[in-house]
């Protein structure tokens, strides 16, 4: 959707903290680089991600983040590339707030969308600490501008390691209209103070 041949870049999200670390400790999923929305992603070795026809909505906007399954009712906020050529994090202090890569696809429009999370900072658990638990068939809903609701299906929940995060296969374009929700996971590493993997659940639209 929103690839081109580039190196993909970690997006390496600052929270205060994680763990009882110091303040610079990184929540640190792969993340789209600064490209333009729309072009084809760069064939890599990966399998591509699962098609879903071309069932799709118009572009809006999306406004709540619904997971009913694992609690969550979080509100959004866009994300964009910085001046470091890495994705901004979703503020920290609002453990219940999820970003969404306002130059990709928006929930429910033709391609994937990228949504991020925090899983915890220094002081509490965050919006997508439940997230593991999220399984093959299972549903939640993107509440969007334009008032409509858009309902994904689950297709699979896997945690990469981050040094061999298959890019093309999580930020593929896609025909129809699915999700990815991207999370940190794996081990703390105390000593380079960020995360061992990226935990990503892959959704189509219902």
């Amino acid at each position: 959707m929103f690839w081109s041949a580039v190196a993909v870049m970690a997006l390496m999200v600052i929270v205060p903290g994680g763990r009882g670390q110091a303040p610079d400790a990184r929540f640190a999923p792969h993340a789209p680089p600064a490209v333009e929305p729309h072009n084809p992603p760069a064939a890599q070795s990966s399998s591509p991600a699962p098609r879903h026809g071309g069932k799709y909505l118009p572009r809006s906007r999306p406004t709540r983040l619904l997971i009913p399954k694992i609690s969550v009712d979080a509100p959004f906020t866009d994300l964009a590339i910085g001046s470091t050529g890495q994705l901004a994090p979703p503020p920290a202090h609002d453990t219940n707030l999820v970003g969404w890569y306002a130059k990709g696809a928006s929930p429910g429009e033709a391609g994937t969308s990228i949504i991020a999370g925090h899983v915890d900072t220094a002081t509490s658990a965050a919006v997508f600490v439940n997230l593991s638990e999220l399984e093959k068939g299972d549903r939640f809903q993107v509440a969007r501008a334009d008032g409509r609701t858009a309902s994904f299906v689950i297709d699979s929940v896997e945690t990469f390691d981050k040094d061999s995060f298959p890019s093309r296969r999580v930020y593929g374009d896609s025909a129809g209209a699915q999700v990815r929700l991207i999370t940190c996971a794996g081990d703390y590493d105390r000593q380079v103070r960020d995360y061992t993997a990226n935990l990503v659940v892959f959704a189509h639209l219902a």
